[in-house]
């Protein structure tokens, strides 16, 4: 009997000093702050309590410029993430870095996901699959640009509430209304590049770029100096001269002013969505992107913002198991359909599309159904996507231009022109070190 206890004692005790098999840490870099930076949070949150292998450790990093930086730095270095949020415009750049990524297709495959992309919605699988067929980087928070407006002051300006302007002679229209009643900033905008040129092209079925906007190769040059682009940007000049334009900063800076009820009408990302149905004291409208209508083709569709998770080369084959699990959580039709509903981002997949028409939510929610209806329409080679080297390089030009507009400093003709010629510059540069 004594020896019974003593063996029994003895397995026990070397039970409790059986190594527990520690989790497998997810290090993932991401640029989401304030209500997006507690989403990705949580979806970490639930995925790591979903499972006991793998523990997702999300860092936020700053914007996406300084994130992209930060991670360039960090894989020279040795110590890069596993999995790093980039912005759509580093998109060529990151598929250039052919030694410092993995394709998200070869890691689901190795990692035994399940991995078919084609329940992708088509414009947003496209634009992250190189020419090859093969999915480079995996589809997070992809947004497009929409129209957000203020149905309060709207009805304040004796303006319908319940119809917002359909075209830029309608906003114009508009705007002076807002003016007229008192409103400081009738009309703003974030992301100048991307919703009045990248956008504002492709929803007028207009190249942004030549070869196709970059899909055709690295010979492309920017064609933003046509007479549309050129009419656009004059109306806008005038609109900024006589208040009812209000610029309010580069990249993000415009998307406080519509949730704080500061600015009646704002062009900006369908993610902004969260922000303002958190913040917003007063009843908002959310509508299509507004187009001329006497262009031919328009309107067409938009194109893809926001940003795709890279998998980064280098890493132990466990921790790309890891990846893979944590995207095959991410693609799950429920977790997709939560939050494009919580954040205004595309579902991902189509059947979490139909899951959430299903349940109501556009319904009850009008207008948030628009960033899809934007971008599932049939695309052309004018309006598939727009794909270029030095892309931010390309922006922060396109920033420095458009505000010597705003500043009177120079007419929209020259602003134009100057931001073709040096963004070309940086094409070229793109080219002589990509050439294809």
């Amino acid at each position: 009997m004594r020896l019974k206890t003593l063996a029994s004692c003895a397995a026990l005790a070397a039970t409790l000093v059986t190594p527990v098999h520690a989790q497998t840490e997810i290090q993932w870099w991401h640029a989401m702050s304030g209500p997006l930076g507690e989403w990705v949070n949580d979806l970490a949150k639930q995925y790591n309590e979903s499972q006991k292998e793998y523990k997702v450790v999300p860092t936020y990093k700053g914007s996406y410029d300084e994130s992209m930086t930060a991670a360039i730095a960090a894989f020279r270095a040795g110590n890069a993430p596993d999995i790093l949020q980039v912005f759509e415009v580093g998109t060529a750049t990151m598929m250039a870095s052919k030694g410092a990524i993995k394709p998200v297709g070869e890691v689901m495959t190795t990692g035994g996901a399940k991995f078919d992309p084609s329940v992708y919605i088509p414009a947003v699988a496209g634009y992250y699959t190189a020419p090859n067929g093969q999915m480079l980087s995996f589809p997070f928070n992809s947004s497009t640009t929409i129209f957000y407006y203020n149905k309060d002051a709207f009805k304040a300006a004796g303006l319908d509430p319940n119809k917002a302007p359909a075209t830029w002679p309608e906003v114009m229209a508009a705007a002076d209304k807002l003016k007229a009643s008192g409103h400081k900033c009738p009309f703003t905008t974030s992301w100048i590049s991307w919703t009045q040129l990248e956008s504002f092209s492709t929803w007028h079925n207009t190249l942004f770029a030549t070869e196709n906007n970059g899909f055709g190769g690295t010979k492309a040059r920017l064609a933003v100096d046509s007479p549309l682009h050129l009419r656009h940007f004059e109306n806008l000049a005038k609109m900024a001269k006589d208040g009812t334009f209000v610029y309010k900063g580069r990249a993000n800076k415009a998307d406080a002013s519509f949730p704080a009820g500061e600015c009646a009408m704002m062009t900006g990302s369908s993610g902004l969505y969260a922000r303002v149905a958190k913040d917003a004291k007063f009843a908002y409208g959310i509508s299509a992107l507004p187009y001329y209508p006497d262009v031919k083709g328009a309107p067409q569709n938009t194109v893809i913002g926001g940003a795709s998770l890279w998998v980064m080369a280098g890493k132990p084959a466990e921790h790309y198991k890891g990846v893979a699990s944590f995207f095959n959580f991410l693609s799950d039709t429920k977790v997709q359909s939560e939050s494009h509903k919580r954040t205004g981002y595309l579902p991902i997949t189509m059947a979490a599309y139909k899951l959430t028409e299903a349940s109501g939510f556009y319904q009850k929610n009008p207008g948030t159904d628009v960033a899809v209806t934007q971008m599932i329409r049939k695309t052309t080679d004018k309006s598939r996507g727009i794909r270029l080297g030095n892309f931010v390089q390309v922006r922060t030009i396109v920033d420095e231009e458009t505000e010597e507009i705003w500043s009177g400093k120079k007419t929209a003709k020259q602003a134009l022109d100057a931001a073709v010629k040096r963004s070309n510059e940086q094409l070229e540069r793109f080219q002589k070190a990509n050439k294809s």
